[in-house]
């Protein structure tokens, strides 16, 4: 369903999946999170708890990628695509700003470390996989990618 407007979400569902595309604006990262849960909720054993997960994770790298695209200044919409499984739901997200580097990511102390008080932001990645059981990030020059997979209660987390 489009509506042709540019401040509107685009929104397309398919057996198993649903894809939505959202202007770079913080006033919708609430609407993803919503789409996110009502997928997630397809899949009765996924627990409530790791849904709650998922929404956050998903929070995180969308508003990334709002800042990201709000950084080289796109108009270019992001794309967050939903696929639910027998054993798992994956969420991949993808923007156009510009891409960065995971390797200059700093290595962050201990959560009771004095120093993490130190770091206000760049938080989200290491968030993201804290609260997802796979997360796969990779970023180029036609922006950035985000995979986040959450497994059913049927399915354990690796490592």
């Amino acid at each position: 369903m489009s509506t042709g407007a540019e401040s509107d979400p685009e929104v397309v569902v398919g057996p198993g999946s649903i894809a939505i595309e959202i202007p770079a604006r913080s006033d919708f990262v609430s609407f993803v999170r919503v789409v996110v849960a009502a997928a997630a909720e397809l899949r009765p054993d996924i627990a409530i708890e790791r849904i709650e997960d998922l929404k956050l994770a998903v929070s995180e790298a969308v508003t990334n990628a709002i800042n990201a695209q709000e950084r080289v200044g796109t108009i270019d919409r992001i794309r967050i695509e939903c696929e639910v499984t027998d054993d798992e739901i994956t969420v991949f997200i993808h923007d156009r700003g510009q891409g960065f580097d995971q390797g200059e990511v700093p290595e962050l102390p201990e959560p009771d470390h004095p120093d993490r008080l130190l770091h206000e932001s760049g938080l989200g990645l290491h968030l993201m996989a804290m609260l997802t059981d796979e997360t796969e990030v990779s970023s180029d020059d036609d922006g950035t990618d985000v995979k986040l997979v959450v497994y059913s209660s049927n399915r354990r987390r690796l490592g």
